[in-house]
């Protein structure tokens, strides 16, 4: 049975839809305030590998730009943002259509449980402050069963 990643296109399928949900969400009037600032000019590559990784493929993201910890400790500190954390969520779906990978009714869904997972639980975990994250963390896990241990 293939991988999630393998499912998704692999690295290029990834890299595709990191850069689809990237312009929506810079340009959603909610979700962009995250970006506002400035962003990595690396962030859909980053992102794209954070993914492979998560989603069953090579490990460049923990090889060759941090832990779960420190992608963590980067959405930490900023209090609650729910409306933009669903705001995001949306932008990612809409970002599957953008890239074809809505058409598969089964790597859909288990790509939006991911990205929903993740988005509402270890990226909004520390709201109050990113030195409440814990040193060491790995990048979880997922595949067609969810989670895993």
């Amino acid at each position: 049975m293939q991988t999630v990643f393998e499912a998704a296109g692999g690295n290029d399928g990834l890299r595709r839809l990191a850069d689809a949900w990237h312009r929506r969400v810079i340009a959603d009037d909610v979700v962009g305030h995250a970006f506002s600032h400035g962003f990595h000019p690396q962030h859909v590559e980053r992102l794209a590998a954070y993914w492979a990784e998560a989603l069953g493929g090579p490990t460049t993201y923990s090889d060759s730009y941090g832990d779960e910890t420190s992608v963590v400790k980067m959405h930490s500190g900023k209090g609650d943002h729910d409306e933009m954390d669903h705001r995001a969520i949306a932008c990612f779906d809409q970002a599957l259509a953008d890239v074809g990978l809505a058409d598969d009714s089964a790597v859909r869904q288990v790509l939006h449980d991911y990205f929903a997972w993740a988005t509402t639980t270890t990226m909004s975990r520390y709201h109050q402050s990113a030195d409440d994250v814990p040193k060491g963390l790995s990048i979880p896990h997922w595949s067609w069963d969810g989670l895993q241990a």
